[in-house]
């Protein structure tokens, strides 16, 4: 089996319109967009003003979807996520008002400033993609992404996530600062407009939904997936881990490769395509002992040391048999 040329083309299409705003962070890109098509969650972990909300609009305009952003605060309560039953005096009876969760982009900005209660109100929508208001279930449009963002430099009023809540998003990807050029080509484009102003949509949210039903059919070789186990593994009794990383690390890396695969223009995963997303997708599920926090070492440092160790399936891994 051969894959179409088309599916590539849109992804490549859709990363190229998104580059037009966000400048010289393709691979943060690609990322993002691995993760709506193996219908993930992202968590975007940076410092204030460098783009995070930007990307979250760029991607809702480039694929047609609709875009909604919930500021986090401590006094948000989760009707103001999910929404709430309200009584019509015209009609007598009680009708539903949509929250901005029911969009198909949502941009939770300072997630970790909510109380837990509003957090697993977010969560659930993400696991589920579905809210229960008064017994009554509203499912969530497809296709749908949360991407969600925290500051890591500042702690004070906020409610960190538990490691239970963080393993619910499939990613946890940086931005990080522009090189001197790339901080000058921004002042360029953004010296009299902004060009999220002029950006166009590239193709519609029924596109994205057969782009994630493409990336499903993408071939993973038994060896491949075996891969994926022994990068699990390895978490799980690496020296520095408290705790490694779940089964749904591996259902994500499986599912995050066969993306990536297809935005690289294959029908079948090769480890490569594992190891390009294997620190977004396990590094923030990797519990650090207390040791190892204290001597400063970083849960991406422990991914990448697992990737040098872990052997690479022999052959490259890979080709659906003939």
């Amino acid at each position: 089996m051969t894959l179409s040329t088309e599916p590539t083309k849109l992804a490549e299409k859709l990363v190229d319109n998104i580059s037009k705003v966000i400048v010289g962070k393709r691979p943060a890109i690609e990322l993002a967009l691995v993760s709506l098509f193996s219908r993930g969650h992202i968590l975007i972990e940076d410092v204030p003003g460098v783009g995070k909300t930007m990307l979250a609009r760029s991607i809702a305009v480039t694929t047609g979807c609709e875009f909604r952003r919930m500021q986090f605060t401590p006094d948000l309560l989760p009707s103001d996520v999910t929404g709430a039953s309200i009584f019509n005096q015209k009609t007598e009876n009680f009708e539903f008002r949509q929250g901005p969760i029911m969009a198909q982009v949502v941009l939770a900005d300072e997630v970790n400033r909510a109380t837990p209660k509003t957090q697993s109100a977010l969560l659930e929508a993400m696991g589920e993609r579905q809210v229960t208001v008064e017994g009554i279930t509203h499912v969530l449009p497809e296709p749908f992404m949360v991407m969600a963002t925290q500051n890591p430099i500042e702690y004070e009023g906020t409610f960190p996530l538990p490691e239970a809540q963080l393993d619910r998003f499939f990613m946890r990807i940086a931005l990080g600062y522009p090189t001197r050029d790339e901080e000058v080509a921004i002042m360029d484009r953004r010296e009299s407009s902004d060009p999220i102003d002029s950006l166009k949509a590239a193709c519609r949210p029924a596109d994205i939904i057969g782009l994630q039903r493409h990336a499903d059919s993408v071939y993973i070789n038994e060896l491949v997936k075996q891969y994926i186990v022994d990068l699990a593994n390895a978490s799980r009794n690496h020296r520095e881990a408290a705790l490694g990383v779940s089964p749904r690390a591996s259902l994500s890396l499986m599912k995050g490769a066969k993306a990536m695969a297809m935005v690289r223009s294959r029908d079948f995963v090769t480890p490569d395509d594992v190891k390009a997303i294997a620190v977004s997708v396990m590094a923030h599920r990797v519990l650090l002992s207390p040791s190892a926090r204290m001597r400063g070492v970083t849960q991406a440092a422990v991914v990448e040391e697992i990737l040098a160790a872990v052997p690479v399936p022999g052959g490259g891994g890979g080709r659906r048999p003939v």
